[in-house]
């Protein structure tokens, strides 16, 4: 029950919503806006956004957080609007994520820093260390072929039960803690799937389990000089 419901969060609510962002993502392309540069937005709208709920500001907190995740989700639509969608952009987006996490949970520290309870401040930064581990976990797992998908706490349910404590001050400390025992979920979920993956993988023997990656690595190399082949077969000869 639980692998459908990812799935059909992962296949078909993903990919309704890059359909309904595709129109924006390509006027966007058509007006000379950059993805990069709606990156850079994205991670300067973090900071604005840090330093708001660090003053304690969190109507301007919330403004500024939906302001932070929109550019996130239209980097992306248009990068493919121009088709410049690559790996070298999936890599700025995955380190401004990092950035622009590490500058909401900075200003939710020192916030709680100006408390009654000072000792506060370490709640932000455990969020922060949690979340970094679910990320690293996937990033690690896809290099070596693993799948660590899925988790209750992944990039957008923070970002939207971060945006439920600052509407509601009042239970930005409790909002706070269930975030971090949920994302800490989330990290040792993904340790336990990858780690049953890897042990099955290493039931196969030595011999064969290299040929597999070298048949992998193989298919990796030549599947660019294929899809240029069939680009060319569409275009027809140049002239």
């Amino acid at each position: 029950m639980r692998a459908s419901i990812e799935v059909m969060f992962d296949g078909s609510f993903r990919s309704g919503f890059e359909k309904s962002v595709a129109p924006i993502g390509k006027g966007l392309q058509k007006a000379g806006v950059s993805p990069d540069l709606i990156t850079g937005v994205g991670v300067v709208m973090a900071g604005a956004c840090g330093i708001a709920i660090g003053l304690g500001s969190f109507p301007l907190a919330v403004l500024l957080l939906a302001l932070t995740g929109l550019p996130d989700a239209l980097d992306g639509a248009v990068a493919k609007a121009a088709g410049t969608a690559s790996s070298r952009g999936a890599y700025l987006d995955s380190v401004s994520d990092r950035l622009s996490d590490g500058l909401l949970f900075m200003g939710a520290a020192w916030y709680l820093g100006g408390t009654d309870n000072p000792r506060m401040a370490l709640l932000p930064f455990g969020i922060y260390l949690a979340a970094s581990l679910v990320s690293y976990q996937r990033a690690k797992a896809e290099s070596f072929g693993w799948d660590a998908k899925g988790g209750l706490m992944e990039r957008a349910e923070r970002f939207l039960a971060l945006g439920f404590g600052l509407l509601f001050s009042s239970l930005f400390v409790p909002v706070l803690w269930v975030m971090l025992g949920l994302t800490a979920l989330t990290a040792v979920t993904r340790f336990l799937k990858v780690w049953a993956q890897a042990s099955a993988e290493r039931s196969v023997p030595v011999k064969e389990r290299t040929l597999v990656r070298r048949r992998q690595a193989r298919t990796a190399r030549t599947r660019p000089r294929s899809r240029a082949r069939q680009r060319r077969t569409k275009l027809g000869p140049r002239r």
